[in-house]
């Protein structure tokens, strides 16, 4: 990994009041930080980078869910396959019952990841299509040399009753079933090799309503009956209220404000989670929230603003939020509350 240039920051010691939100996590991100570099002229100098995760700190409960929310663009989906090797970090920290993963040899992470799998966002792209569904599943476990011939294809079957499909299915196409059956197929093959940990990277964002809900209960099922942990990435606030123990908001590569789902929706404190509170729609039809407008557009994570990232943009900002970054600190409500936030109390 390439170290890169820190910026001032305010002190606090963030990774212990993270601990005291999740004391038991079955991983811990610690400073994690992924830049793209932009290359340019004849010799593709590096000219500057695009700061997709800039310094991310959190933990995800054992046997529980922490939802990622923010904007298209903020960084979650990278924080995810960075996560998991799939993208190089930059620098930081990432274990996974207290192993270092950036320390681990490709031998050494290739039997890691069984216990670290990924459901992608898009259910079509996210098979082959020249594939039968039963080779879609079998395959990790073909790869890590867990199962062949008839055992096998029983432990196919067996994932697919699991999610919810026919075990006839297995001779057929991707292109053959809809996107919630085709996302069904997607979490039985992330359930072969029998993980601990699974990334869902918005894994209902392209399905209709109706069947967003379905998935939603198949995964908390899923989780109640084998124990799973979810590192959870979405931009739907009502998706992650409902599903997620713990809730962090991210925004510009950075993590804001990180509280327990109910502490978090009743007593937001970082002014973009406000801001993201009050455009979503209320349930209780005539109850209204009084709408925050943010300014401007979203900085460029090639260029992020100084200081906080989100003062240019802020309705509560002050002159001092330009000029240092803060930390994520505790703030009123439950112990573990945190918020970056220089303004907020």
């Amino acid at each position: 990994m390439t170290q890169v240039a820190e910026q001032p920051v305010a002190t606090g010691p963030s990774a212990d009041y993270i601990r005291q939100l999740v004391p038991d996590p079955i991983l811990t991100v610690r400073d994690l930080k992924t830049w793209f570099p932009v290359r340019r002229g004849v010799l593709r100098r590096t000219v500057a980078h695009v700061k997709a995760v800039d310094g991310v700190n959190f933990n995800v409960p054992r046997g529980q869910t922490l939802g990622l929310v923010g904007e298209s663009g903020c960084g979650k989906t990278t924080v995810g396959r960075t996560i998991l090797r799939l993208i190089p970090a930059t620098s930081g920290e990432v274990r996974f019952n207290d192993t270092p993963l950036f320390e681990l040899g490709r031998g050494e992470m290739r039997r890691m990841r069984r216990n670290m799998q990924i459901i992608f966002q898009d259910p079509v792209s996210s098979l082959n299509p020249r594939m039968t569904v039963g080779a879609i599943v079998g395959e990790p476990l073909r790869v890590h040399g867990m199962a062949s011939g008839s055992e096998l294809a029983d432990r196919v079957e067996s994932l697919l009753k699991r999610v919810g499909l026919s075990p006839e299915y297995r001779r057929r196409y991707p292109h053959e079933f809809s996107g919630g059956q085709r996302q069904r197929i997607g979490i039985a093959r992330a359930l072969a090799l029998e993980p601990e940990l699974i990334i869902c990277d918005e894994p209902v964002s392209a399905l209709d309503v109706s069947i967003q809900s379905q998935i939603l209960n198949l995964l908390g099922d899923l989780q109640d009956e084998l124990g799973l942990s979810y590192l959870f990435i979405a931009h739907n606030l009502a998706v992650i209220e409902h599903f997620c123990d713990v809730v962090a908001v991210m925004y510009l590569g950075r993590i804001v404000e990180m509280a327990s789902a109910a502490e978090l929706y009743d007593n937001p404190r970082h002014p973009y989670t406000m801001a993201l509170l009050s455009a979503a729609p209320h349930p209780m039809p005539g109850r209204k929230s009084e709408r925050i407008i943010l300014r401007g557009e979203v900085p460029s994570p090639m260029n992020p603003p100084g200081g906080c990232p989100f003062h240019p943009r802020c309705h509560m900002a002050q002159p001092r939020c330009g000029e240092q970054v803060p930390q994520l600190e505790p703030k009123a409500g439950q112990d573990g509350h945190v918020a970056a936030c220089l303004v907020t109390e």
